[in-house]
């Protein structure tokens, strides 16, 4: 297969890695962060959030957290996109309204991550496949890759742990990403597996890599930051360290790929 300029062609693409804190469970405060940062970066394209921050990271009762699709707070959100002409990534408790019910009568929730593009519509919700530790006690584990297309690009979703491993985001750049986009909850004391897993994910399959964590702590965790957004060839053009930090990086998207280092040409 060739992993050649994707449908929109060679362009910049300006992105605002958002490492923050989430004010834990509370949904309000954390969108209202969201549209602030909106707020003051009018001129990016995609804005990008840590794993689970509209709720904050946890695994306790995350039943009392989860949004569906059609919640008024995404709504609201879809409507800060629109204004701002900027997409956003997140992540967030998603009720499954058509999963089968769990244990406590409830739908299945999960760990997913919501793309919303700058028109303002829900792109994508991608449910995270694999599930680190405990999470597998509160969350269902998702069973399908996901492409969303926002900020004229067709972006890969990841969250977190899925970046440790090799073949998701393969499916993805086979199945036509030009971006991968990976919010993360990461924590002490793996910080050096995904300072490898970020480039690594880009250099395999040549594609540009956002990839934001969250920093603070929650529930014995102490989450470390290092968020950074990854050329397709692995190099890093922007690098955040351990604490509150937003900042602007600017990748290229839909670069033609030299055949030589073209990994998914040499696939079986």
């Amino acid at each position: 297969m060739s992993h050649d300029a994707g449908t929109t062609g060679e362009r910049e693409l300006r992105v605002v890695l958002a490492q923050l804190a989430a004010t834990p469970r509370d949904l309000r405060a954390n969108a209202a962060t969201i549209r602030e940062v909106l707020a003051a970066h009018p001129d990016a394209e995609l804005a990008v959030f840590p794993e689970l921050f509209l709720c904050g990271y946890t695994g306790q009762r995350v039943a009392e957290l989860a949004v569906t699709h059609d919640d008024p707070i995404l709504a609201e959100l879809g409507a800060a996109c629109r204004a701002a002409g900027t997409a956003i990534a997140f992540g967030f408790a998603e009720r499954a309204e058509d999963a089968a019910p769990a244990g406590d009568g409830d739908a299945a929730v999960h760990n997913a991550l919501a793309i919303i593009d700058a028109e303002g519509r829900l792109a994508a919700v991608y449910r995270k496949r694999l599930l680190f530790g405990a999470e597998a006690e509160a969350f269902a584990a998702g069973d399908a890759d996901v492409l969303g297309t926002a900020a004229g690009a067709t972006i890969g979703a990841l969250i977190c742990f899925d970046i440790e491993f090799p073949e998701p985001a393969r499916r993805l750049a086979l199945a036509g990403a030009e971006l991968l986009v990976s919010v993360a909850a990461n924590m002490a004391p793996f910080l050096p597996d995904h300072e490898l897993a970020s480039r690594a994910r880009a250099l395999d399959n040549r594609l540009p890599h956002v990839y934001v964590n969250a920093v603070g702590e929650a529930e014995g965790f102490r989450f470390v930051g290092g968020s950074r957004a990854v050329r397709a060839d692995g190099s890093v053009a922007l690098e955040l360290g351990g604490d509150e930090e937003i900042a602007e990086a600017v990748l290229m998207v839909g670069a033609p790929v030299d055949p030589a280092v073209d990994y998914l040409r040499f696939l079986r």
